[in-house]
């Protein structure tokens, strides 16, 4: 009896033994498994991630106009603005550089000067945004300029024919004259509050203006026009040089081009027909 209930309980020591080892097994494999799969789950959601970011947040680059420099003998409209911060004076660090509107002066004829606040290179620079929104206001200084006028002609007068600001012709309050400030570039000022009197050495197209001459001034323009703005252009008429303007179309080149579009038109039309 003794033996029978001995070797009954070994028998359970011996059940409970295996219950025991093969719940160990199971409990060593399961956190494996687990450990796998969540290790490698990340790698693939982190890959796909960095493979869908770049084309996702990546922006066009931007092309800027270009920076004009102004070299001798150009003619440039210096601007500035009411806070002396929006300005052009020919140089490509100044804010009014990209794609200012500048003519070689090669003789006498007709030229157009103009600026441009608007340009993604300007407006980047003010705002770091090249589509940015940024209006100048006011003006302190303008003129047309050019550069070693003085030097290379020197009986060169500069008559101002119009201004437009923002596209719109404006109304100019005197004449200008032509004159040196530094006895090298030729100037034609718009605004320049800097003077009060005629200089010396004013003149036009028919010689030198009299100092009392009150049709003449420094500041032709009434400055609420430039109230606030975003382009300005000026046109004006060079004379005095000794020679006529390279590459200048006639009257009778306009006619002859406008004739054989005409031709153009209606031999295209006999053929339609």
């Amino acid at each position: 009896m003794k033996f029978t209930k001995f070797a009954a309980a070994l028998l359970a020591c011996t059940f409970v033994g295996a219950a025991f080892v093969g719940c160990g097994s199971d409990s060593s494999e399961a956190p494996a498994t687990t450990e796998a799969v969540t290790t490698q789950a990340p790698a693939t959601t982190v890959a796909a991630d960095q493979a869908a970011t770049p084309a996702a947040t990546a922006a066009a680059p931007v092309e800027f106009e270009k920076a004009v420099v102004a070299e001798s003998g150009d003619a440039i409209l210096a601007m500035v603005d009411e806070q002396w911060y929006v300005q052009y004076w020919g140089k490509d660090t100044d804010l009014l550089t990209y794609d200012a509107g500048v003519e070689k002066i090669t003789g006498d004829g007709d030229y157009t000067v103009s600026v441009n606040a608007g340009t993604k290179g300007c407006l980047y620079d003010i705002t770091g945004d090249a589509n940015g929104k940024y209006t100048p206001a006011g003006i302190s200084f303008a003129a047309v300029k050019v550069f070693d006028g003085t030097t290379l002609f020197p009986d060169m007068s500069i008559d101002i024919t119009s201004i437009k600001v923002d596209g719109k012709e404006i109304t100019m309050t005197a004449k200008n004259y032509t004159s040196s400030d530094d006895g090298k570039e030729m100037r034609a000022n718009i605004c320049n509050t800097f003077v009060n009197n005629l200089p010396e050495d004013a003149h036009n197209a028919d010689g030198v203006i009299a100092a009392d001459n009150k049709d003449y001034a420094p500041v032709i323009i009434d400055t609420k026009d430039f109230k606030s703005w975003t382009t300005v252009e000026v046109n004006f008429t060079v004379s005095g040089t000794g020679k006529t303007k390279e590459n200048a179309g006639t009257a009778d080149d306009s006619s002859k081009a406008e004739d054989a579009s005409k031709a153009d038109t209606s031999a295209d039309s006999s053929k339609a027909e």
